[in-house]
């Protein structure tokens, strides 16, 4: 038996770059999915991998000093109105009695082939915190006083969205 003229259409959309979904086809075509041969996908932003929001623990490497523990969260995401494509805005809030509470917000850069973060809120000689990416963890530190003190070691975990 010949093919009908709808089977052959139907290979031919199949296997061509024809996207049905412009080309206003008969209804009866209408139930495949459109085809795009030439949909082309942007490779990922290398950003993305550092953007959201991070938990876990800040401790404090100075005793004798007004220094806590915290339990932080850090939020991290593309800084509006920056002239460099890699600036970054941190806000970071600690957690107390299940309360966030408002740190402040640090202006960072981000450097994907070295999987490093690195912020400041006032410059690198006042403060310098530097972070290590892996896998879904953070880990970094603050040094204060041009990088003299070690003042806080940092390991946060990157949250998943529900």
């Amino acid at each position: 038996m010949k093919p009908s003229f709808v089977f052959r259409l139907r290979q031919v959309i199949a296997v061509s770059s024809v996207n049905l979904c412009s080309a206003g086809i008969l209804a009866d075509f209408l139930l495949f999915p459109c085809v795009s041969a030439t949909a082309q996908s942007k490779p990922p932003d290398p950003q993305s991998e550092i953007i959201g929001t991070w938990e876990g623990e800040s401790k404090c490497t100075v005793s004798n000093s007004p220094c806590r523990d915290e339990h932080a969260i850090y939020e991290i995401a593309q800084e509006k109105d920056a002239a460099a494509a890699n600036s970054l805005k941190m806000d970071g809030y600690k957690v107390v009695n299940g309360e966030r509470q408002f740190m402040g917000t640090l202006r960072c850069e981000y450097e994907s082939a070295k999987k490093l973060l690195s912020c400041t809120s006032r410059g690198k000689n006042f403060d310098d915190w530097r972070f290590t990416l892996s896998a879904d963890t953070l880990q970094g530190t603050l040094t204060i006083d041009a990088g003299k003190t070690l003042f806080r070691k940092i390991t946060v975990k990157k949250k998943t969205v529900n």
